[in-house]
Formats: C-alpha cells, structure tokens, sequence
C-alpha cells in the first residue's frame, strides 16, 4: 500500500509510528547489525488543533525544536511533516508509517507530554556509545555483587540543565496547561543521559502504557518498531503493517 505524504499526515495520529530507510553507510551497519531493512524510527504526536508532530532523535539540527523553540541536536519535536522531507531530501531515506490501533486516548497523549517534558535536548551518543549500547541491550542483565567494604551509592543529583522544570508552558495551540510531573508509575528513572532513536520511542510507550515496565531502554533498536519483528504491546495495542509514503520532489 503506498500513499502521498499529505495523505500520511492527515492520517497519522498520536502513538503511529513512522520508520525509515537510507542507504548511506551508517544506515547499512545500523540495518545489518539489527539484521533489519529500517535504521530510524519516529513517533507522531497528534494534539488538538496543532499540526502533526515527530517526536525523535537525531544528530542533525536542521528543523527547529518545537517545545524549546531553539535549533538542537539530540532528542527532539518537529514538524512531522517537515521532519518527513528533510529525511527523504537531506537524509536519502524512504519513509514508512505503522498505524496504532486502538488510537491514543487522553491519558496516553498526556503520558506523552510528560515525556517530551523529561526527554527532549538529551543529547545523541557518540557512533561508538550507540554501538557500545547496542551491544549491552541484548545482554542479559545480571545481579551484581556487592563490593567488600564498598559505601552503598546514594542517588546522584540530575544535572543542571538536563530535567526540564515543571510546568512547562503549554505548546503553541495546545489547550490548557501542560500535565503535572510524573506520577510514581510514570517511569521516573526513564531520564537518560543520551537517547537514541529507538530509546525514546520505546521510553514514551511504555510511559502510555504500551510496553511492559523493566526492559533496559537500549534493548530497542529501530527494528523492533518494523512489522518483521515480534513486538508484543500491552493492554491489547497492535501496530499495523507498513504503508509506504510517497514524498513529493524537493
């Protein structure tokens, strides 16, 4: 099924997941490691009367961030429209989107701001953290003993800077305040240092309740979120199949 891209965004909603394609070198090490044909992964964010939103992350700074209004690297909120052209124009990449059924509902668009309100600025890792992370995702995780005479490690302090303040002033159109902190169920240890792609998708779904709690972030890769792998959602949530997105010419 293949459709136009204005088509894609008047389609997509809040939780749809859209994937991409490149055939550039780093595209084909992320492909071959993840033994999958997609190397980047976004998610829409559809509020109220606002435009169509991509909620990912990325090195490149060319689109401005729409929750700081600054251009960044890292994790970041686009125009999803925009965001679709720059990776077809700029990036080379061909773009998919995977529909979430049954749609995101309130509490899950709400879930979602206070994701972005935690996430968004962390940075991009290093080529070499990404493939570093990578590696340890799928790792199982083991108990680590207790050092001899070793001072139990007290909570570090968040960085200056690195956890947006609360509240937040609402987006531009979004109507009423932006929700409160997160809740104690809200995933609070979610606030990575860096976040990839894949990371912050995986991280929003399981703040909306979508992904079972307790799994390292970095287990996910870009093709988990492809219809070829077998991601199990929660609270009956599926993912549709692939619908390929045409992008006009540049």
């Amino acid at each position: 099924m293949s459709i136009s891209l204005d088509e894609a965004v008047e389609l997509t909603r809040t939780g749809d997941v859209w994937v991409f394609r490149g055939r550039s070198v780093p595209d084909r090490a992320i492909q071959f490691t993840t033994n999958s044909p997609v190397n980047h992964v976004g998610m829409a964010v559809v509020l109220d009367d606002m435009p169509p939103l991509m909620w990912h992350a990325e090195l490149g700074r060319s689109l401005p961030d729409l929750w700081t209004g600054t251009h960044q690297r890292g994790v970041q909120l686009h125009d999803l429209r925009d965001a679709v052209c720059v990776w077809a124009e700029r990036y080379g990449q061909r773009a998919w989107l995977r529909q979430l059924e049954p749609p995101a509902g309130p509490a899950m668009e709400d879930a979602v701001l206070r994701t972005v309100a935690r996430l968004d600025g962390t940075p991009f890792p290093s080529t070499a953290q990404l493939a570093w992370r990578w590696l340890r995702g799928r790792v199982p995780a083991f108990p680590r003993p207790a050092l001899r005479g070793r001072v139990p490690a007290f909570p570090r302090p968040a960085l200056r800077g690195r956890v947006p303040a609360f509240p937040r002033p609402a987006l531009p159109g979004r109507r009423g305040p932006v929700p409160a902190p997160p809740a104690p169920g809200d995933v609070p240890d979610r606030l990575l240092e860096t976040a990839y792609c894949a990371e912050v998708v995986a991280v929003t779904y399981e703040a909306m309740g979508l992904l079972p709690p307790g799994r390292r972030p970095n287990w996910y890769d870009p093709g988990r979120f492809w219809s070829g792998d077998d991601l199990d959602l929660e609270a009956g949530a599926t993912l549709g199949a692939e619908i390929e997105v045409r992008i006009p010419p540049g």
